[in-house]
């Protein structure tokens, strides 16, 4: 997406392109930022902590500068196999980055997960950006004490407050990563938003509707996979995947009393589908029980993990 520009960026002359990691704790906003920053969705956002799995980057030219923005799981402590990937795969996200964005919600303050990767980040070869996210949320004195905090840490280049809910203060926080982007030529073409496959992307809403559905923690145990993808005729786009759970029992929930459940999802999923591919769909959606996926190999190269051994 490109944004509009003030002298100060437009001034930099030749192209720039800067690589950003976005980092933090679980449910601090991330996935919000980075489709607030590309504007559109590119990551599933639900109340559940480590709903994004993977990396996921976005795109979007402010002037004449690219910014790639990575989207990484949320940094915890990991209690399974699939979890220790995720964190690897956050921390991995980030290395190689010209810039990262650490990323604290505002009504959590520095608690255990938070400091965990504020330890971490200490004595990096770039110093963060920190992003203090959910304003709005907290009142301002509270804000005041969290970044007075913070303003003693010498790792970080600059303390943005931000609502990357509402875009308030995002635009302060992308133009001055615009400035600081490195100059190198352009990794992407200036349309393209993401390296993220359209089937991908798919799944990731049908599972996001499942987040938002089942409330107990049953989404933990299910990943969905593309299955089939055709376009019709008519133009529009028939869609098959694959919800595939742990166990029997976990199918009957997914299927809901008389296949309810599984049409909620579906009807959601579908919806939002046409919105952001601008098509009409049909979703056909199957529940498979796949015991202990998570520890399966090759569930990992799929959706871009390594396999912890």
């Amino acid at each position: 997406m490109k944004k509009d520009i003030d002298d100060s960026v437009s001034s930099k002359g030749n192209q720039s392109c800067g690589l950003i990691g976005i980092l933090g704790a679980p449910n601090v906003g991330k996935s919000t930022l980075l489709n607030t920053l590309v504007g559109t969705k590119l990551s599933i956002v639900t109340p559940k902590v480590q709903t994004t799995r993977t990396s996921v980057i976005g795109v979007c030219i402010y002037g004449n500068v690219q910014l790639i923005f990575i989207d990484t799981p949320g940094v915890m402590t990991p209690r399974r196999r699939f979890e220790e990937a995720m964190v690897r795969a956050a921390w991995k996200g980030v290395m190689d980055t010209d810039r990262i964005v650490f990323m604290i919600d505002a009504t959590k303050g520095l608690n255990k997960d938070t400091s965990r990767v504020l330890n971490r980040l200490q004595g990096m070869r770039e110093k963060a950006v920190v992003a203090i996210n959910k304003i709005d949320a907290v009142q301002k004195n509270s804000l005041l004490e969290l970044a007075e905090a913070l303003s003693v840490e010498d790792d970080f280049d600059r303390i943005f407050m931000i609502s990357a809910l509402s875009g308030d203060g995002v635009d302060d926080l992308q133009r001055y990563l615009a400035l600081s982007a490195p100059s190198s030529s352009w990794l992407y073409p200036s349309d393209q938003l993401s390296d993220l496959p359209e089937r991908m992307l798919a799944a990731e809403i049908c599972r996001e509707k499942i987040f938002l559905n089942l409330h107990q923690e049953l989404p933990y145990a299910i990943m969905v996979a593309p299955e089939s993808w055709k376009i019709q005729r008519d133009g529009s786009l028939r869609i098959g995947q694959v919800i595939y759970v742990l166990r029997a029992s976990q199918r009957a929930i997914v299927l809901g009393k008389g296949g309810g459940t599984i049409r909620l999802i579906g009807e959601s999923a579908r919806h939002e589908l046409e919105s952001v591919l601008g098509r009409k769909v049909h979703l056909f959606l199957t529940v498979k029980v796949r015991p202990r996926w998570q520890d399966d190999p090759q569930y990992y190269r799929e959706v871009g993990l390594e396999f912890p051994q």
